[in-house]
């Protein structure tokens, strides 16, 4: 799906692997745009809740979010929801269960035909994992995983059938993948922990991301200090703890109330951080923006207008959560904030590896819980911003893709039989 990080992770990585001399054919869900360079087939789920999910996004595609998509979309949900209430009565799955089944059948034709080599499956949807095993099952060639998010974690809050199915395909994974790469060095440790016999076939490699095009856009110290969130917030990553400790701040530092803003930028709050917003008596001091489309004026982007903003924001607030999970986890927006070069102020939640790879980056990282530590956090930025002190970052913590792939090829070129 465009602009999510489960296809970006995958997207980067294509010059990269081309530029090696490998030719990827990709197997996707129909939610993004075709490949105008790659072979790439589309195919949808089977089962009803994934036909409702793909085409949803399908038909946004198509006709955007006026009238004929609600109308598209309305019709769609009379057609399904009948079979919908059936499927949910049996089965408690994330919507894109099923769509390993065409994704089988098309990737059976593709090796069938001598088009494939191996066999990489890549995202968080567990399906394409399920696909690449049943496939590597039935044609014996080797089958490389990429596991985004924890596949089980403490904690779970969704149904037991989808901790079982995601606890079984976690070990088939570590049973009958020739490599298995997670992206943080704790939820590798834990993996093995639940399935030994993974053993040296396991691997942590932190993704990275293309630098984005943030086009002439630099930094200069403004008559207000910016501090920039970007991107979706949740129940479980939200602005509660930040604008607690940002109340703190404002009440012990009155001089700073009409220079200081928090600007958020994306979706719409979640129902969190809105009661914290209705409890936040400094609102002057909060900006929300939403989602930014195409400017025709500057003949700009949504992405472009962010990617600008985002450089030229005196700080990045990254939001890590606090749930159990995020001791697995590194925000993939971490990657790029780096390559923005801005100062970070990091929420994190038990991730000694984030938290290293910041502080030695210079970046200010407080625990997700901490309110106070906010606000002394906040304290010290905002002397640094007075002082004009708020300079870019070093490229020593930039994330680059080219990196990630050269490890995985290397990995790729110690297997048996490697063509």
């Amino acid at each position: 799906m465009d602009g999510r990080a489960a296809s970006q992770t995958i997207t980067d990585k294509i010059p990269y692997l081309l530029g090696a001399g490998i030719k990827p054919i990709v197997i996707s869900a129909p939610t993004g745009r075709r490949d105008e360079v790659l072979p790439h087939y589309q195919v949808p789920a089977v089962a009803p809740s994934g036909l409702r999910f793909d085409f949803r996004h399908v038909l946004r595609m198509r006709f955007g979010n006026g009238w004929k998509y609600k109308i598209s979309r309305g019709l769609m949900n009379l057609l399904l929801i009948p079979p919908l209430v059936l499927e949910r009565l049996f089965i408690h799955l994330e919507s894109q269960w099923s769509w390993f089944v065409l994704a089988y059948f098309r990737g059976a034709r593709l090796i069938r035909a001598g088009k494939a080599d191996l066999i990489y499956s890549t995202g968080g949807a567990n399906s394409a994992h399920y696909a690449g095993y049943l496939l590597a099952k039935r044609f014996s060639i080797p089958w490389m995983v990429e596991i985004h998010d924890p596949m089980i974690h403490e904690n779970w809050k969704r149904s037991r059938m989808a901790y079982a199915w995601a606890g079984y395909l976690e070990k088939l994974i570590c049973r009958h993948a020739s490599i298995a790469i997670w992206f943080t060095e704790k939820a590798l440790e834990r993996a093995r922990e639940r399935n030994p016999e993974l053993g040296n076939r396991g691997h942590a490699i932190i993704p990275g991301a293309e630098r984005p095009d943030f086009g002439d856009a630099c930094y200069s110290r403004r008559e207000f200090m910016s501090i920039g969130h970007f991107g979706s917030l949740s129940t479980t990553r939200n602005l509660d703890v930040f604008l607690r400790g940002f109340r703190a701040f404002l009440d012990g530092t009155p001089e700073a109330r009409p220079k200081i803003r928090l600007e958020v930028f994306g979706a719409d709050p979640d129902r969190v951080s809105r009661a914290a917003l209705d409890a936040f008596p400094y609102r002057k001091n909060v900006v929300l923006h939403g989602r930014l489309e195409h400017d025709p004026v500057s003949g700009l982007s949504g992405r472009d207008r962010v990617l600008r903003r985002m450089r030229t924001a005196d700080c990045l607030l990254l939001l890590h959560g606090q749930e159990s999970f995020c001791e697995e986890y590194i925000p993939s927006k971490l990657y790029e904030y780096a390559w923005a070069r801005r100062p970070i102020l990091a929420l994190t939640w038990k991730n000694p590896q984030l938290d290293g790879l910041l502080v030695k980056a210079g970046h200010d990282v407080v625990n997700a819980a901490d309110a106070d530590g906010v606000a002394r956090c906040l304290e010290t930025l905002y002397k640094r911003w007075a002082n004009d002190e708020l300079v870019d970052t070093m490229d020593a913590f930039l994330f680059p893709v080219g990196s990630a792939v050269k490890e995985i090829l290397r990995l790729v070129g110690t297997l048996d039989g490697n063509r």
